[in-house]
């Protein structure tokens, strides 16, 4: 085979993982079968390691020279050198050079195919997950919003007697595990800056995650059922006894002028057990 066709190979070589490359990062986008996926990455893999073997048989020079250099005899007319190792040094440097002008096509193309290979191989990341966000320091509560039972009414201020307790979600938001609180109505005078009489906290226990589903109005404690972790309802729900390491976070709220319970913003701080925030 004469030199120019063995570089036609390596060249199609090395197309084949141009195209292997191009075909899994289309495959991957258009969320395709992973056999199609797999069989672009195995075209591409094949190209490069045919087109690595064709280049070092066919385009690396294979012959070791040993030439011992003479002092010849220096010609310097027409403006230099005709024998001798500097002439002979100057003309394997321009031999050299004319090889690798031929086979310049050649290198372009294969950084190219290193370069849409290193493409293709950031695809993957997308499948990573989604993005980290602020998730887990916030919630779905935000100024104004009417806090609404399960049944889908809203709490009214006139709606709770002294000692009840509801559980509440924000408006729109019923499916939102993280974000469900709880109202309590406190007698006159009990509660830190309670909102006639109303007070809000986290239901999410701050040791498990559990839901704090207790409520003794007799001495305003809430009570974990999961670990027995216990609350002060009327101190900002300061731990009193269990597992539970910090309390819960205190949901501020507001009355509006229709006479609806509402949320006057977020969560101060996460909800939920261990952030390093406590430690």
């Amino acid at each position: 085979m004469s030199a120019r066709g063995r570089e036609l190979l390596v060249a199609v070589a090395i197309g084949a993982a141009m195209v292997g490359s191009i075909g899994f990062m289309a495959a991957f986008a258009l969320h395709n079968d992973i056999h199609w996926q797999g069989g672009f990455l195995a075209l591409a893999f094949a190209g490069f390691m045919f087109a690595a073997l064709g280049w070092a048989r066919w385009i690396l020079p294979r012959e070791q020279v040993e030439e011992e250099r003479s002092v010849g005899v220096h010609d310097t007319r027409n403006g230099g050198p005709r024998s001798g190792p500097i002439f002979e040094a100057t003309h394997d440097i321009e031999r050299g050079a004319q090889q690798l002008n031929r086979k310049k096509w050649l290198s372009r193309m294969v950084l190219a195919a290193v370069g849409l290979f290193g493409l293709a191989a950031l695809f993957p990341i997308g499948s990573l997950g989604p993005e980290p966000d602020d998730t887990l320091f916030h919630t779905k509560w935000r100024r104004g919003s009417r806090l609404q039972r399960l049944d889908g009414s809203f709490v009214k201020q006139s709606d709770l007697n002294v000692g009840a307790m509801e559980t509440v979600f924000p408006e729109g938001n019923l499916d939102d595990a993280q974000s469900v609180a709880m109202i309590l109505r406190m007698p006159d005078g009990v509660g830190r800056d309670a909102l006639n009489g109303y007070i809000a906290y986290s239901k999410v226990c701050t040791h498990a995650g559990c839901p704090v589903a207790l409520y003794r109005a007799a001495d305003h404690k809430l009570v974990c059922p999961c670990h027995q972790s216990v609350f002060d309802a009327a101190n900002d729900a300061a731990v009193l006894a269990g597992p539970a390491d910090h309390a819960l976070p205190r949901l501020p709220l507001q009355i509006g002028d229709d006479g609806y319970v509402r949320a006057d913003g977020d969560f101060p701080e996460p909800v939920g057990p261990g952030f390093w925030e406590h430690a």
